[in-house]
């Protein structure tokens, strides 16, 4: 339980921090709109931002969002379930759906993300953000947070599984 605990407090500590992005993506948008529409200036780097801010929020907060349980569902017989079928679920979807999907986005983005960090992959534009490598590292973070906060469903959904057929 440790374990889990520890895998929740990172995936927690992550997608509080990094779900602050919404807000200055939201003010830089309305700062790009004014600036291009108010003033006719334009600044690519702040367009480009947006985009790194957003790639972050839903990257790296996709392990927070799953620990939290509001990943999109049809809950329609989920709902309707015992704590102990709900666990069943939760423990075969992550053992054998969420954890091999991230293993084949980590395994197909390798070379990827090394080339990005070989070539130190920057924007096409002369004036834009030159940070495109670590962008597309976010695809590693992906793929290892929610790994992990696979990991720690698959041992909590254990847990129930284990304690509701003593009980």
């Amino acid at each position: 339980m440790k374990f889990i605990s520890s895998i929740n407090k990172i995936n927690i500590y992550i997608g509080e921090t990094i779900s602050w992005l919404t807000l200055f993506m939201v003010l830089v948008t309305v700062l790009v709109v004014v600036l291009r529409y108010g003033f006719s200036i334009g600044f690519i780097w702040m367009q480009e931002s947006v985009r790194f801010m957003y790639a972050g929020v839903f990257l790296l907060c996709a392990g927070y969002t799953l620990q939290k349980d509001k990943h999109v569902r049809v809950d329609v017989l989920y709902l309707n379930m015992s704590e102990r079928k709900r666990a069943i679920v939760d423990l075969l979807g992550s053992l054998f759906l969420l954890l091999p999907v991230c293993w084949v986005i980590f395994y197909y983005s390798w070379s990827y993300v090394i080339n990005s960090w070989v070539q130190m992959e920057g924007s096409i534009e002369e004036r834009g953000l030159h940070l495109v490598f670590i962008m597309k590292t976010f695809i590693w973070l992906f793929s290892f947070l929610v790994s992990l906060q696979s990991i720690a469903t698959i041992i909590n959904s254990f847990h129930i599984i284990k304690s509701s057929k003593k009980g």
